[in-house]
């Protein structure tokens, strides 16, 4: 224990899926602060101990109801002054789900639905998830 300062680690769960309306993301609202209100990816924070793709699939479950499998790797965010929090850096996750899934929001989680790409309202985002859906949208 050497009294280094390290930033947090938090994760966060890309999936989307081909519906009749394009392209559409899984988001939630987020009940708590910060941005409480705000539209951000289902994630949290990495338990010590806890393999970051293992944090991922279960934060998903916790916050989507919904099971999911790890495909890579979308972005790193860890720009020390992006979170109100404290130094946190979000690794996000590209996670495959079932089409069909149906979100049911839990956990830190007001509301979970899919939403299409392009109607996600870049504007109402928590910290920098705007920046992960303006890189889907560039795909």
């Amino acid at each position: 224990e050497g009294g280094y300062r390290n930033p947090a680690l938090t994760v966060d769960a890309v999936a989307v899926r081909t519906s009749e309306h394009g392209l559409e993301v899984l988001l939630i609202r987020r009940g708590e602060e910060p941005w409480k209100g705000c539209w951000a990816f289902p994630g949290g924070f990495v338990d010590y101990g806890e393999n970051p793709e293992v944090a991922v699939v279960r934060e998903l479950a916790e916050e989507c109801g919904i099971e999911g499998k790890v495909t890579g790797i979308i972005s790193v965010r860890g720009e020390p002054e992006r979170d109100p929090r404290g130094h946190i850096v979000t690794i996000f996750y590209a996670v495959e789900v079932a089409p069909e899934s149906v979100p049911v929001a839990g956990d830190d989680a007001a509301h979970a639905e899919w939403i299409p790409l392009w109607d996600v309202e870049v504007d109402n985002m928590g910290a920098d998830h705007s920046e992960v859906i303006k890189l889907l949208r560039s795909r």
